[in-house]
């Protein structure tokens, strides 16, 4: 199963960026991961949060692969152990050949986005900066790949 992330977000600090490609080069070949990072929009006294996260919403829609699964972080979202992440990637890898992760801007997703989503995830109930959101999720698909693959890089 190909997995994605879109991340909202651009000039991330160098930690972000070298924690991101750390993991991002650990997966394994049957697990193809791909970060996009989109700018988002700017924001102005005369735009709505709504109209600018629905134009957000139309630029991550055009990076969604087609039959990807879309999985929307959302601090309201369901909290996972990693090996209930792991028993969903594998359940998703059933059903289709790729699952797309996004990561929002400052004022999060699209309220009609999140409703297309498979599955809404939250991270943590703490708030993170979003740089630390983006190394996290990818560290922890890397950790429930593992988990699948018997791999002993997990411990409970």
């Amino acid at each position: 199963m190909r997995l994605k992330l879109i991340a909202l977000g651009h000039n991330q600090p160098r930690w972000v960026v070298d924690g991101a490609d750390e993991y991002s080069k650990r997966f394994p070949p049957e697990w193809p991961f791909e970060l996009t990072e989109l700018k988002p929009e700017k924001r102005a006294a005369n735009r709505s949060t709504e109209s600018i996260l629905a134009l957000e919403a139309e630029r991550i829609r055009t990076q969604i692969p087609k039959q990807s699964l879309l999985i929307a972080l959302d601090e309201r979202g369901e909290q996972l152990t990693t090996r209930a992440l792991a028993e969903q990637l594998q359940l998703w890898s059933r059903e289709a050949p790729s699952a797309t992760f996004v990561i929002g801007s400052a004022d999060g997703l699209d309220d009609a986005l999140k409703r297309e989503a498979r599955q809404r995830i939250g991270l943590s109930k703490l708030t993170l900066p979003h740089g630390m959101a983006r190394v996290l999720l990818i560290e922890q698909l890397y950790r429930a790949i593992s988990v699948l693959a018997g791999h002993p890089y997990h411990r409970d």
